[in-house]
Order: structure tokens, then C-alpha cells, then sequence
């Protein structure tokens, strides 16, 4: 005779927390968000005081700049993420054949690129302006695209790697190289002027804001891919009595 399993399944747990997490990612966005609008003086402030000072280093070394620039325009461009994240959809269909998560992962890109430019429309905030800069950039200030899409790709590439059981070795490279991709991208756009800082903190929260929208929405659509090895068990445990 086989009754009913007692063991909770993890899924419900999972969507919870990727909610939780958004919600809370979300509030931080909303809580910088109003005294950028509002120009609050302490925020501004720091603002001009940080980017004062990187322009001033990057001004006085040349090299150090250089670099930035080859990352920034190259390495972590949004463009060159987003194409990462193409490559990732492509590889899901060939060897998975996983048209939903293709589809989810093309689909969260897209709409992190929509929400980066309607903010940058809406809140209208100018870049920095320097008499000798190093750099130049399009569009408003607010938020970094720059930061807001490497914090999408990456973290919805790390979640992919987590959900089909990436080895040690890989997911520790893995982490590497996204935390510094995250957090470089967001620090070269300010050494080169052409954010401020506040600028890069609302991408990085947005960014990961919608990783976790993204997360829970997966979980809540794919419910039967999520609890493989439960399904697996209870077709080889045999009648329980």
C-alpha cells in the first residue's frame, strides 16, 4: 500500500524566497529612487564628491583609464552580455531542448533593457560634465545600463548554473568572474565619469530586483522540471506498506 509523501516539496519554498527577495530588492530601488528625483542634498552631494575624485585619478593616469575603456566598451558591455545571454538560450535548445527557459531568459533581457530605458526617460538626471573628460556616453544617467545588465545576465546565468547541478569548480569560476563582471562594470562607469555613483548602486538594485521576479516567475511556470529526482524516487522506491 503507498500513501501520500510527507516530504514537503522544496518548490514552494524556492518561490517564496526569490518573492521575498524581490520585494525587499524592489523597496531599496524605490527608497534610492526618491531622493534622486528629489535631488536630496546629502545623496547629491557624495555624488559629486566620489566623482569628483575618480575623475581627477583617472585624468592622472592614462593607463588605469585605458583599461576601463577596453572593459567597458568591450569586455562588459551591455551589448556583449546580452549576446551572453543569447548564447545561453541557444545552448538551452541544443542540448535541452528547453524552449520555455530560452524563451524566459531572452525574455528577462529584453525586459531589463525596457525598464533601464523608460527610467532613464523618465527621471531625465544629466551625467556628470567635465572639463577634460576621459569618456563619453548617450542617454540619461539614471540608472547604469551598463550595471543593470550585467547584474541580469549574470545573475540569471548563475541561477542556470546552479539549477543543472554545475560542479564545484565550475560554479566557483562562475561566481568569479560575474561578481567581478558586476561589480567592475559599475566601477569603471564611474572612474570614467560618466555616472555617478547613485547611478550605478539603482542599477545594480534593479538588476537584481528583476533576477528575482525572473526566478520566482521560472519557478512558478516550470513547476515539473523543478522536482526531477522526486518524481525519479517514487517510480523505483517501489509500493510503500
Amino acid at each position: 500500500m503507498r500513501y501520500p509523501s510527507t516530504d514537503s516539496p522544496p518548490l514552494p519554498v524556492a518561490q517564496r524566497t526569490a518573492a521575498r527577495v524581490a520585494l525587499v530588492l524592489g523597496l531599496c530601488s524605490v527608497l534610492l529612487l526618491v531622493p534622486v528625483v528629489g535631488e536630496w542634498g546629502p545623496l547629491i552631494s557624495a555624488d559629486r564628491d566620489v566623482a569628483r575624485t575618480t575623475h581627477r585619478w583617472a585624468v592622472a593616469d592614462p593607463d588605469v583609464t585605458r583599461v576601463c575603456r577596453i572593459l567597458t566598451d568591450w569586455v562588459w558591455d551591455p551589448v556583449t552580455m546580452r549576446l551572453l545571454g543569447a548564447a545561453a538560450a541557444v545552448w538551452l535548445v541544443w542540448r535541452h531542448t528547453d524552449w520555455w527557459t530560452a524563451g524566459w531568459l531572452v525574455a528577462t533581457a529584453a525586459l531589463g533593457t525596457l525598464i533601464q530605458q523608460a527610467l532613464k526617460a523618465a527621471v531625465g538626471r544629466a551625467r556628470p560634465v567635465w572639463p577634460d573628460p576621459v569618456d563619453s556616453a548617450h542617454y540619461a544617467a539614471y540608472p547604469s545600463g551598463h550595471a543593470l545588465t550585467a547584474m541580469v545576465v549574470c545573475g540569471l546565468l548563475l541561477w542556470l548554473l546552479h539549477r543543472h547541478g554545475a560542479g564545484p569548480l565550475l560554479w566557483c569560476a562562475a561566481l568569479t568572474v560575474a561578481v567581478i563582471s558586476v561589480v567592475g562594470v559599475g566601477l569603471t562607469r564611474i572612474w570614467l565619469g560618466v555616472h555617478w555613483p547613485s547611478d550605478v548602486l539603482a542599477g545594480w538594485l534593479l538588476g537584481a530586483t528583476l533576477v528575482a521576479v525572473a526566478i520566482a516567475a521560472h519557478l512558478r511556470g516550470r513547476p515539473d522540471r523543478a522536482r526531477p529526482t522526486v518524481d525519479a524516487a517514487s517510480s523505483t522506491a517501489g509500493p510503500r506498506i
